[in-house]
């Protein structure tokens, strides 16, 4: 094992460039001339690596608005599969409706009176759509207002996109190039105006970027605000725990868990004791949603022509998201190297993914800022994102074929069925090749330069205290990398660049 004081981080280091270590970055960067050293120089120019990434990330975002322009104008109000043919669809626009934003209702407290008693979202997503609503202008017709909502819901989730983006880009100290991965993920830009879920995943970003600065306090307030707003993020807290019992940070742990619940509770409480049903509503709903797109509980379902009973479902999917989190503990404790957080955040994450019985196509939002800090390889990650990109656009052409009536335009049940398995088949391959550089840490990319965890914090450099199976062994030396110099773990010298 390497000793600590060799593998502190070294946060004088040079930066990383992905053009000279990334043969598919490299082949990328000819559009803008070349690899890094043929025209640019590093410290040459006040676009900092991270002012160009959020740069980048607002522009994708600017591409994703321009893209739902045919709903914008006409097919959000005219026509139900109109909205599906040209992918575009939004539920912001219409839950502000839908929800009695448009009739000043008050979110939790209010009975709605159409198909929902109350929003069916976390207390913190309401919060940030009630603020949308007051800078809504209430005159003119509901087309209009509508259009103005979503255009207000746009302007916030950009910050959001962009505070994401940076998040991304300063949590490994080294790579801020990684960031890119975020900011120019196709599937980011199409889906981060279909509903909410930006808000917690900034909030899930600027956590991650806390705790690799050994912060745990201000790491736990964030998780507990960004599961205020969604509950994925509480499930960060899973792999800390296993992570921080493997090198005897107990302390840092309980830090953030404390933090976590307090920050939840603050926001929660309130609603909880003045709207107790109104508030609850988000769980009640989870809990009896029926097997919905996107799960390999529908592929089952359509292929069988049987329905399972949500109780049923339920129990399944439970279970199995347990049996994940077991292997992802056991692989924790039993990795030659402790694993880095933002690889099991990551799988974890995944695993609630692929098990859940709805996988709407926003969610992927959920894993693009995890990919990017677990698994930097642009062939890699591009791959993973054209499965998803046509599962985005199979979601839509397989509504649009249940929406069109006899026409039947669009993607039958059976195309659609192909798309929820190229989804699940990107999200299993990205999860292997992460499991893979856990296994064989030489393998892995921020690895191969000496780093040890740059997302850990306090656990970046931490000597282990509690391991099993054959990491209870002294690891044998790193084996040669596929692409790259031998690593000598801790080491910055020539050699481990």
């Amino acid at each position: 094992m390497p000793s600590p004081e060799k593998t502190m981080p070294q946060h004088d280091e040079p930066q990383v460039s992905p053009t000279q270590r990334d043969e598919i970055a490299a082949a990328g960067s000819e559009l803008i001339g070349g690899p890094l050293g043929r025209w640019a120089r590093v410290g040459g120019s006040r676009l900092t690596p991270v002012r160009v990434v959020a740069l980048v990330a607002i522009g994708m975002f600017a591409l994703g608005m321009v893209q739902k322009i045919p709903c914008y104008d006409w097919a959000w109000f005219r026509g139900t599969s109109s909205q599906y043919t040209h992918a575009c669809y939004s539920d912001i626009p219409h839950l502000f409706l839908g929800r009695g934003f448009a009739d000043g209702l008050v979110p939790y407290f209010d009975r709605l009176n159409g198909d929902m008693e109350y929003l069916e979202y976390p207390v913190l997503t309401g919060l940030f759509m009630q603020v949308a609503a007051w800078l809504t202008p209430s005159g003119g017709s509901i087309q209009h207002r509508e259009q103005i909502y979503w255009m207000v819901n746009a302007g916030m989730l950009m910050i959001c996109a962009a505070i994401i983006a940076v998040c991304v880009a300063r949590t490994h100290r080294r790579r801020p190039w990684d960031g890119l991965l975020v900011a120019l993920a196709p599937a980011f830009a199409l889906t981060a105006t279909i509903n909410w879920d930006l808000l917690a995943v900034a909030l899930t970003a600027a956590a991650m970027l806390m705790w690799s600065r050994g912060r745990a306090l201000a790491f736990g307030i964030l998780i507990g605000l960004a599961t205020a707003a969604k509950l994925y993020p509480v499930l960060l807290l899973g792999p800390l725990l296993v992570l921080c019992w493997r090198a005897g940070r107990y302390r840092e742990y309980g830090t953030a868990l404390l933090g976590a619940a307090a920050a939840w509770l603050l926001v929660n409480l309130p609603v909880m004791l003045a709207a107790p049903e109104g508030w609850k509503k988000f769980y009640t709903f989870s809990q009896e949603r029926q097997v919905d797109f996107g799960s390999f509980w529908l592929i089952i379902t359509q292929r069988t022509g049987e329905s399972i009973e949500v109780d049923t479902v339920n129990t399944y999917a439970t279970v199995l998201m347990l049996l994940a989190c077991a292997g992802i503990a056991g692989l924790a404790l039993t990795a030659p190297r402790r694993p880095r957080f933002a690889q099991l955040a990551f799988l974890v994450v995944a695993a609630f993914v692929l098990t859940n019985k709805v996988y709407s196509p926003q969610y992927v939002l959920w894993l693009i800022p995890l990919a990017a800090l677990a698994r930097p390889r642009w062939r890699d990650f591009l791959i993973w994102q054209a499965c998803e990109v046509m599962y985005f656009l199979g979601i839509w052409m397989y509504l649009a074929y249940t929406t069109s009536g006899d026409k039947h335009q669009g993607l039958p049940p059976e195309g659609y069925q192909l798309a929820i398995a190229l989804h699940l088949l990107g999200t299993l391959y990205l999860c292997a090749v992460v499991v893979r550089d856990a296994l064989m840490p030489e393998r892995d990319v921020v690895r191969q330069d000496g780093s040890d965890d740059p997302s850990g914090g306090v656990l970046d450099g931490s000597p282990d205290a509690f391991v099993l199976g054959q990491a209870a062994h002294p690891p044998r030396h790193a084996a040669h990398a596929v692409e790259g110099p031998r690593v000598e773990w801790g080491t910055t010298g020539p050699a481990a660049r």
